[in-house]
């Protein structure tokens, strides 16, 4: 837990938001994972194919909005441990429902639905956008993302709510509509629009996953520019590192004594329960192909199991200087302080003795500060897809991440440092030699 460097990776922090901006829904985080694994030499497979030619090298596999990532060293025996970065890649938002064309007193509008943890005040009076995907009647999807400024929840005038600073209460249903245009609302319209977008015949289209964004762009903040803002930082910020240390795994001159793995699930947000999901079987039916693509069978698979770490990383709390009350007075995280280690004995995280020493020591060899972090006793806490994923796959499991303000709202902050050092981290983790913490052995 020594002190940060004092350099900015600006470079580090530039790809970040090019990331952010780039990847508005999960179906975009995956499109912009896979467009920079394929550009370090990794290639697709398909669940319905043979994955006889997956044996060696760099391999990814998309579900939806989830994608698993791993790179096979040269020669690596059937067994060889796996080392996992555990990510999400949803984030709280506003979604489109099934009937969205709707309108009230001579506005048209939009229904949505609110999916996950959302602060709803935090989506008032914020220019949005449109993006996800979009099911076509042949079985294809098509991603779309419109970056302008369509549509808006407006919140009540202070005149007509003058006990506004005493409490604003929204209803989920009556409140949160946003507005696009004047007039009558007519069947078809939004889809029609987000068609000729996405460049489709709205009448191909039979399905969609949509949501709306934030379209201010990432930036810097505060009289020394140590903080960084935006949209989605959680989880993105633990993609968009999970993804660069494989990179990093994958072009080393000395190949990784373990199989690196990154795993960016979708649902998170909503409780991991879904094909796409931490809960699911995605993860242990990719790694289990991973072994049998490499002429192992079910002991290799359990034998990589039993040796194998994974790392959770998703965004965690700052102490808040206005509330620090609500933290644990002798665990208060701060920005550009390093990665935090999650910790719950009820396992609202899956950190444990080993898992911890684990991760500390991969921060100690790159040089990299670290600090802990448990909630307030009389605090609910949050959690991850640690549990779920170390319960799934019986790994040893620690909870990581970047300590941050404003989670879950529509634009969030953390400090400016933090992202490099966290890629840094797991770029460590998933190319440590077999010296001492692994797993189970």
């Amino acid at each position: 837990m020594s002190p940060t460097h004092d350099t900015l990776d600006r470079g580090h922090n530039d790809d970040l938001f090019s990331f952010v901006r780039a990847s508005p829904s999960p179906y975009h985080v995956v499109a912009s994972a896979a467009q920079r694994l394929e550009k370090a030499g990794f290639a697709e497979l398909r669940e319905r194919d043979e994955w006889t030619a997956g044996a060696e090298g760099g391999r990814y596999v998309v579900r939806g909005g989830a994608l698993v990532a791993w790179y096979v060293p040269p020669g690596a025996p059937a067994g060889t441990p796996f080392r996992i970065v555990g990510t999400h890649t949803d984030s709280p938002n506003l979604r489109v429902k099934p009937t969205p064309d709707t309108g009230s007193a001579g506005w048209r509008q939009i229904a949505v639905e609110i999916y996950g943890g959302v602060p709803l005040n935090t989506w008032l009076d914020r220019d949005l956008g449109v993006s996800g995907r979009l099911a076509l009647r042949d079985g294809s999807t098509r991603l779309v993302r419109v970056d302008k400024p369509l549509l808006r929840v407006p919140q009540l005038a202070i005149h007509l709510d003058r006990a506004v600073n005493e409490g604003l209460a929204l209803d989920r249903q009556r409140h949160m509509t946003p507005l696009w245009g004047l007039g009558v609302s007519a069947p078809g319209a939004l889809l029609g629009r987000i068609a000729d977008e996405a460049g489709a015949d709205a009448a191909e289209v039979l399905g969609w996953d949509l949501m709306l964004h934030d379209i201010q762009p990432p930036g810097y903040l505060g009289a020394d520019e140590e903080f960084i803002v935006a949209p989605r930082l959680d989880n993105q910020i633990s993609v968009h590192a999970g993804v660069a240390a494989l990179v990093a795994a994958a072009g080393s001159a000395r190949p990784p004594a373990f199989i690196p793995v990154l795993a960016a699930f979708d649902h998170e947000e909503v409780g991991n329960g879904s094909e796409s999901g931490a809960q699911g079987p995605f993860l242990e039916r990719v790694l289990g192909r991973a072994v049998t693509a490499r002429g192992g069978g079910p002991e290799d698979f359990d034998r990589a199991l039993a040796d194998a770490l994974c790392v959770s990383s998703d965004m965690t709390h700052a102490v808040h200087p206005n509330y620090a009350e609500r933290h644990d007075p002798d665990h208060r995280p701060l920005p550009n302080a390093g990665p935090v280690i999650k910790v719950n004995v009820n396992q609202r995280y899956a950190s444990d003795g080993v898992g911890v020493a684990a991760f500390a020591a991969a921060c100690e060899r790159a040089g990299v500060p670290w600090q802990p972090f448990v909630s307030h006793n009389a605090m609910p806490c949050g959690t991850s897809i640690g549990p779920v994923t170390a319960a799934r796959l019986g790994v040893t499991t620690v909870d990581v991440g970047v300590a941050g303000l404003s989670m879950h709202s529509a634009r969030e902050l953390c400090g400016a440092r933090d992202p490099e050092l966290l890629a840094r981290v797991l770029t460590e983790f998933v190319t440590a030699e077999r010296t001492g913490v692994t797993g189970r052995a």
